[in-house]
Formats: structure tokens, C-alpha cells, sequence
């Protein structure tokens, strides 16, 4: 089947952001795109697509003058983009993708996607939870299984234990052994939540009291595992509360990019490396961008029985024009889980 013309509509970036993002930093614009233009691009509509806090750093006035950041800035007039689940309406003859098949690509924001082949995952002919792919288990799964191992009895830290990452791996380390798990969050009204549904054995809330306290408290014995993403004051009561042998693992840093003034990539904390070096403790910044191939182990476990009482938290916005607002609740700390638009 072919299309000549289709109408879409694409968010761009209408001006750079100081702090918070803004409604009027944003920008939906119709475009048309031009199917078969190239011969190997498949033809998508989304469906949905994942709204990340990096998105903050990537549009702000700093991007450009903040060297080393994993993703490029965004230029005025740029689309936004993101991971997105659509179903293909047309693709190349030679093509294993039939209309109808859903496929995780790069390019959310947007009503219709044209995407090479290769960049294209198959997901199947039914979506039961987009969260489960949009989300970052797979990122939790990659840490806990290439940044670090956990061993059975761990007890395990992980801050910012509500948001994408943390709500996932709270239960993936779960899964692997660990029996005591602690999560940071700077809302009290997700304690219950993060108890009840994630299985956290304790909570420390960031505010109420210095973290090394809260956390010496909830583990008098000490940590074997940090999964870290925000970096700052909760990497340093990690370190000072690390037992002998302690893994920690390093996935982001949003002290820095949630910064109250500007979204930056410095983080400072101050860390005692003579405990480093004493109590032999691994510490690893790691990405799961990697260890690509990990993502496919991540979908076999989610059709793994063992696996079927795993949650899969999100926050759900619909319609196209509602994802600025969903990336403010991102990264005001108001959302649980992965922030997802339902287009």
C-alpha cells in the first residue's frame, strides 16, 4: 500500500528553557511525510511514547555549553524524540513487519514516525502494558545484571526508588535474592505506595532528616548494593554506610539535572575513598546503552511465569499536546514510574 502525502504533527522546541520546562517552550506544527521516499523506512503510527527527564537537560539554555552529556542537544525548531510504541501502516516489501505490528523505535513525539527497518524492534501483534517496554526495566535489568550482580541476602539501596528506574529495580532485585530493600523519595505520599506495590522494605524520604541518618537507621548493618540516580548527598551516605565488599552502581545524577537554578551535568558530593579502598568497595558508573543485546533478555523474562507478578508503574498522559505538561510532572518528582503519552 502506498502513501504519497500524510498530514502529521510533530512538537518542536520553540525556545530554549531556563529551569522547569514551560508550555511556551514548545511548539506543535504540522508537517507531511512523504512515504517511500526511501525504500527501507516502515511507516508508523504511534501510539506512545516515553517522556524523559534527560529531555530537561537536552533543551535547556546550558546544552550546548555542558560537554559530555550522552545525548545531543536540542536546536530551536528540532522535534522532540523518545522511545515509542507504534504499529506499522506500511513497510518494505522484504520486510519481516506486517501493517499492524507493533515496534519500539526513537521517534515519539510525533503522530506518525518514518523509520529505517533496522532501527525498528518487533514487538508482536498485541500490546498488553506499554510500560514494560517503554519503561526502564530493561536499564534496571542491565545494571543489576552487567553494572553489578546481586547476590542472594543483599540488602540494597536505591534512590529516587519511585521514578522509571527505581520502581524497576526495586523488584527485579528482589527477583535475584536481595531480602531487604530500601528505597529514597522526596514525596511522602509515595511511601504507602512504594511499600505496598514495589515491596520496599523501608523508605527514606529526602528532607526529613540527613539521608546518612535515615539510612543508617533503616540498615544498622550496613548496604551491600546502591543503585544510584541521583547522585549528591544520598551517594555519600551510601558510601559511608557500604558494608565490606559493597557494589555500587551509577545510572544518573539527577541532583545535577533536576537542579532547582539549571539543569547541569555536575553533581558534586564528597566521598571517603579511604573506605573505598578499605572495605574493597566496587563503585561503576554504567549505561545500559552498552549492552544492547540485554534488551532482549529483558523481554524473555517478561514472558517468564516466575516473572508474571511484576508491576509496571507509570504515569499515563493522553493526547499528543499533553506531553509538555508530562514532562513537567517528570521532573517535578510528581510521577510514578515511566511518564508515557498516549497519542
Amino acid at each position: 500500500m502506498l502513501f504519497e502525502k500524510l498530514h502529521n504533527r510533530e512538537i518542536i522546541l520553540a525556545k530554549r528553557s531556563t529551569g522547569m520546562p514551560q508550555l511556551d517552550n514548545f511548539q506543535i506544527v504540522e508537517t507531511q511525510l512523504c512515504a517511500n521516499e526511501n525504500k527501507n523506512d516502515v511507516l508508523i503510527r504511534n501510539r506512545w511514547f516515553r517522556v524523559s527527564i534527560s529531555t530537561r537537560l537536552m533543551m535547556s539554555e546550558e546544552a550546548e555549553t555542558v560537554k559530555g552529556i550522552p545525548f545531543p542537544p536540542l536546536a530551536i525548531g528540532d522535534t522532540l524524540a523518545d522511545a515509542a510504541i507504534g504499529q506499522v501502516i506500511n513497510a518494505p516489501t522484504e520486510s519481516h513487519l506486517k501493517p499492524g505490528d507493533y515496534v519500539l523505535h526513537s521517534c515519539g513525539w510525533r503522530d506518525f514516525a518514518m523509520v529505517e527497518q533496522g532501527d525498528c524492534i518487533f514487538l508482536g501483534t498485541e500490546i498488553h502494558d506499554p510500560a514494560a517496554y517503554l519503561g526502564h526495566g530493561w536499564t534496571a535489568f542491565a545494571a543489576l545484571t552487567q553494572g553489578i550482580q546481586i547476590h542472594r541476602g543483599d540488602v540494597v539501596f536505591i534512590s529516587s526508588g519511585a521514578g522509571a528506574i527505581g520502581s524497576m529495580a526495586a523488584q527485579i532485585a528482589r527477583k535475584m535474592g536481595a531480602t531487604f530493600i530500601i528505597g529514597s523519595t522526596g514525596s511522602q505520599d509515595k511511601v504507602a505506595w512504594m511499600k505496598q506495590v514495589l515491596k520496599y522494605d523501608e523508605v527514606i524520604i529526602r528532607g526529613n532528616a540527613p539521608i546518612s541518618e535515615q539510612l543508617h537507621r533503616c540498615a544498622p548493618d550496613g548496604i551491600d548494593v546502591f543503585v544510584d540516580i541521583v547522585g549528591g548527598e544520598q551517594l555519600e551516605a551510601a558510601v559511608s554506610q557500604a558494608r565490606e565488599g559493597a557494589r555500587l552502581v551509577l545510572l544518573g545524577a539527577l541532583s545535577a539535572e533536576l537542579a532547582d537554578k539549571e539543569s547541569t551535568k555536575f553533581s558534586p558530593v564528597e566521598i571517603d575513598s579511604f573506605s573505598l579502598i578499605v572495605k574493597g568497595i566496587t563503585m561503576r558508573g554504567y549505561s545500559a546503552d552498552r549492552n544492547p543485546e540485554v534488551f532482549s533478555e529483558w523481554v524473555t523474562c517478561l514472558y517468564d511465569s516466575t516473572w508474571d507478578d511484576m508491576v509496571f508503574p507509570s504515569t499515563l498522559f493522553k493526547g499528543l499536546k499533553s506531553a509538555p505538561l508530562a514532562l513537567q510532572a517528570a521532573c517535578s518528582g510528581r510521577a510514578c514510574g515511566v511518564v508515557i503519552v498516549e497519542v
